[in-house]
């Protein structure tokens, strides 16, 4: 195929390659339909990428069949030159077909067919994707995790419903009407973690992905009024493992709910200190390692959290360990955790634990390393709080005497 040349006209602008189903947008540019429609719903971009004028999203793609049959022939004339002949696209999916599609589906009898044509339709491209948002079937999927498999006990369906969701997400004005409708969405998708499938691991990862979604999109009440049992099975999903994508969304949801003091409360009782700290050794990315500090500061900004992180062997050492290892987030973070245990558990055992296991030592090489100044003084006074008990290290004494 490299010593063949191709039309230009059968090159998509986007893609650079040859187009499999040729659409004709309302400036007059054709494109390949995969790559326009990622271009529009996808990156979310409103213009044209060659005019560069304005391109609705909402706008027609116009099936460009003329061009289409001309690179199959040509496709068809090369074939000894290893050119593969495109098939012929089926039509787009509308959005009378994805109303009907979910009529349908409130039948008991048909429902089971039709979650699975839904999925099917999903992976397809971003335009399916679009109608299916727009006609509010994650709406309906959500319901059915809801009313059909968390209340009746039934997974047939689950992990299609759960990769709908992955790919079609709800508005936030949907999800408010939704949390007034049914109050038992949280509830549905954390009871999910629990359950014994076959792909329980990609199931969990995309219940815990959806959760995300939601919770972000939540008010404020929503996330006030969550149970101890929430939290339970979230730390539970850190502790028994899911895929990386999956953990740092159920870490981002833990954040999000941090704000509340009583959610911090619910947090450590479930275990999370201890859970986040195992987590952190695993030696995570590090967008990981920045979620599970900002969760530690705010665990730590309460007794029982603080009390929880000083009991782990390991918890001083791994904070202390990482600074300016992984970023500059990740040091604040750090320099806050180690602030609050030296201000209100800063007993002699754990002063002499942070000289052991060379927090002492790091906080006074940040004085020495290029890093934002209100770090160096945050180190700085940390190190000042407590000069009494560390200057009876020979090695430091010299170094703290002189900060």
């Amino acid at each position: 195929m490299d010593d063949i040349e191709v039309p230009q006209y059968f090159v998509c602008p986007i893609s650079l390659q040859i187009m499999q189903d040729p659409v004709t947008a309302i400036t007059g540019i054709t494109y390949d339909r995969d790559s326009i429609e990622h271009w529009l719903f996808q990156s979310k971009n409103t213009t044209c990428p060659v005019t560069k004028q304005p391109l609705p999203r909402d706008s027609e793609l116009t099936p460009n069949h003329t061009l289409r049959r001309l690179i199959q022939a040509w496709c068809t004339e090369n074939a000894s030159h290893g050119i593969d002949r495109i098939p012929t696209p089926k039509p787009p999916l509308d959005k009378a077909q994805v109303l009907k599609l979910l009529k349908d589906f409130w039948n008991p009898k048909l429902q089971l067919k039709i979650i699975r044509k839904i999925e099917f339709l999903a992976t397809k491209s971003e335009g399916n994707r679009k109608y299916l948002v727009d006609a509010g079937v994650a709406k309906a999927m959500l319901l059915f995790i809801a009313n059909r498999c968390y209340k009746e006990g039934l997974v047939d369906g689950l992990e299609e419903a759960l990769s709908i969701l992955h790919f079609v997400r709800i508005s936030s004005e949907e999800l408010s009407l939704l949390f007034m409708e049914n109050d038992q969405i949280v509830d549905s998708l954390t009871w999910v973690f629990g359950c014994k499938l076959q792909n329980q691991i990609s199931v969990s990862t995309h219940a815990v992905l959806v959760l995300k979604s939601i919770i972000q999109k939540a008010n404020s009440s929503v996330l006030e009024t969550l149970n101890p049992d929430f939290f339970k099975k979230l730390v539970g999903v850190l502790r028994n493992g899911v895929t990386q994508q999956g953990t740092n969304a159920a870490l981002h949801i833990m954040l999000d709910a941090c704000p509340w003091g009583r959610n911090r409360i619910k947090m450590v009782d479930a275990g999370a200190v201890y859970e986040l700290i195992e987590l952190e050794f695993e030696a995570p990315e590090k967008k990981t390692t920045e979620l599970i500090f900002g969760i530690l500061f705010h665990l730590c900004s309460c007794a029982d959290g603080r009390a929880q992180f000083v009991s782990h062997k390991g918890g001083i050492f791994i904070v202390s360990n990482r600074l300016w290892k992984v970023s500059p987030s990740a040091d604040d973070r750090a320099i806050l955790i180690l602030s609050l245990i030296c201000k209100y558990s800063g007993t002699n055992m754990v002063l002499q634990e942070m000289l052991e296991v060379g927090a002492v030592y790091r906080l006074c090489t940040l004085l020495q390393v290029d890093c934002a100044p209100y770090l160096k003084d945050k180190a700085r006074q940390i190190l000042r709080s407590h000069s009494e008990e560390w200057k009876k290290c020979p090695c430091l004494g010299i170094s703290l005497r002189h900060r």
